[in-house]
């Protein structure tokens, strides 16, 4: 049976990587991928996964109001798919974790979604909330603080290099705009 899987960590921590590994490696044995990405997130170009190492492949974009079962099932009838990777995957909804369960349950293709876990607030996304809730497996990537401990949070800064406390929870950027950080740099940071 199939799995809904779920890779997450704070920033910098090789999400896009092992993403673009794992599918090399079902395509290196012949299997056939489909890799999604949200719409939104557009720092190095809309329909690509791009890790800060290099590695690149194209992805199929989406937007909240995708239905991601009847996408995933459409390519699937095409030619038979083996694995789903998701990028950025804190930015799905509730309901598109739901049909990525679907597509694990009802399909038979295992799901391998990648993402942050929470915000530059310390606060839950929403997709990530709920791949933390209904993933068979949950995994999480190791991300570095300054201090080298291990890095659990995000903060936002802004063009000067300040802390920045307010804002949207959505708002792309990468290490212009974000530092991982362990928990009490993060406590110390923000809300100090």
């Amino acid at each position: 049976m199939a799995k809904l899987y779920f890779y997450y960590s704070s920033m910098n921590a090789g999400k896009s990587t092992a993403l673009l590994q794992s599918s090399y490696n079902y395509r290196e044995r012949g299997m056939n991928t489909i890799v999604l990405a949200p719409k939104i997130d557009d720092r190095y170009s809309i329909g690509k996964v791009t890790s800060r190492i290099g590695l690149q492949t194209d992805a199929l974009t989406f937007d909240t109001d995708v239905d991601l079962f009847d996408l995933i099932e459409t390519d699937h009838k095409k030619k038979p798919l083996h694995c789903v990777l998701i990028d950025e995957a804190q930015f799905l909804t509730r309901q598109q974790v739901f049909q990525l369960g679907d597509v694990s349950d009802s399909l038979n293709i295992p799901v391998l979604a990648y993402g942050l876990r929470t915000d530059f607030q310390g606060e839950p996304f929403e997709g990530s909330k709920y791949l933390l809730a209904w993933s068979d497996n949950l995994k999480e990537l190791k991300a570095i603080c300054h201090c080298g401990s291990k890095a659990t949070m995000v903060l936002r800064h802004d063009e000067s290099g300040n802390i920045t406390q307010q804002g949207s929870q959505v708002e792309i950027g990468g290490n212009d705009r974000y530092i991982s950080v362990c928990r009490k740099h993060f406590k110390q940071s923000f809300y100090h």
